[in-house]
Formats: C-alpha cells, structure tokens, sequence
C-alpha cells in the first residue's frame, strides 16, 4: 500500500491531546497542505487562522464550549494546544465545500508527519458572534467568511483506537 492511502486509512480523531506543542517546520507543512486543497473553479475561497497562542486558544475554546452548551471547564478542543480554524468566503457558491476540503487535507498532512487531529465544528456559530467578528477585526481580516471548522492538532495522548468496519453498501458499483 502507498503512502497516502496508508494515511487516509490509519487517521483516527484524536480526544486526548498532549500539552506538547507541534514543531513549526511541522506546522508549516501541514499549513501548506491545507493551501492546496481543491477549491470550486480554482477560487480558493477559505483562509486559514493558525492558533498557537495559548490565551487566544483558550478564549476560543470557551466561545466554543458556551455555543456547545457544555459544562464549565469543558475543553471542546480536548486540550490540543493548535487550532487551526478554517473559514471560506460566503461570496463563492462552493465554499463551505471548499473549506472542507482543507480540512482533509489538514488532518491527513498532520497524520502524515505523526501529529494527531480532530475536526471540530461550532465555527459557523463562532464567527457570526460578536466574539467572532471582533476577533476578525482585530487579525485585520476583511471580508464575508462564515466558518466552516477547527482543525485542533498535537500530539495523542493514547494510541488511537481501531477503525470501525466499514458498512455494507458503502459503495455501489453500476
């Protein structure tokens, strides 16, 4: 089996992150991964927020638990120390597509290179809020985003569990 299928079968949603913080080099290249992904029409609708900061992590993280309606101290992120939240301009018809796609491509470039990932959602919620429109402002991003997710990474915690067998009828062949 090549490589990238390898990793498309092996990618499991990481709940327990180490406080470990991932290499930059490690981090570039997953962030460049996220780039290529396909967009409708070539348009490259989504951008990308890379969030190391643990004080700015945080204080997305409890917008995140409050919009989840989760109990104090809930960490929705599960303790990842990077968020990289994925938002796509509402203007290209394709774009939560599109910013979807990044976020596949994400997971699978953390997988990769050993760095473990889980999707997150609550980010369309997130960036209609107040919360989320002030935090644009104050990055100096302009424009009509609407989130599409939060791709949180580190390094597990455990080892990941078995996949689940696939289901029946999965595929249809005609």
């Amino acid at each position: 089996m090549n490589d990238v299928l390898r990793v498309l079968e092996s990618r499991r949603s990481c709940r327990n992150f180490k406080p470990d913080m991932v290499e930059q080099d490690k981090l570039d290249a997953i962030l460049k991964a996220g780039t290529y992904a396909a967009t409708g029409m070539g348009r490259q609708s989504p951008i990308i927020i890379a969030v190391t900061d643990k004080k700015l992590r945080d204080e997305i993280a409890e917008e995140n638990r409050k919009i989840m309606g989760a109990g104090e101290g809930m960490d929705p992120f599960y303790g990842a120390p990077v968020i990289l939240i994925v938002l796509a301009d509402k203007n290209v018809v394709t774009h939560v597509y599109d910013g979807s796609l990044v976020l596949g491509n994400l997971m699978n470039a953390a997988e990769s290179l050993g760095v473990a990932s889980i999707w997150i959602h609550r980010a369309k919620e997130e960036f209609e809020s107040d919360f989320g429109k002030a935090l644009l402002s104050k990055l100096g991003i302009e424009g009509d985003y609407e989130g599409i997710g939060h791709c949180a990474l580190g390094y597990a915690a455990e080892p990941p569990k078995e996949a689940a067998a696939r289901k029946e009828n999965y595929v249809y062949r005609v």
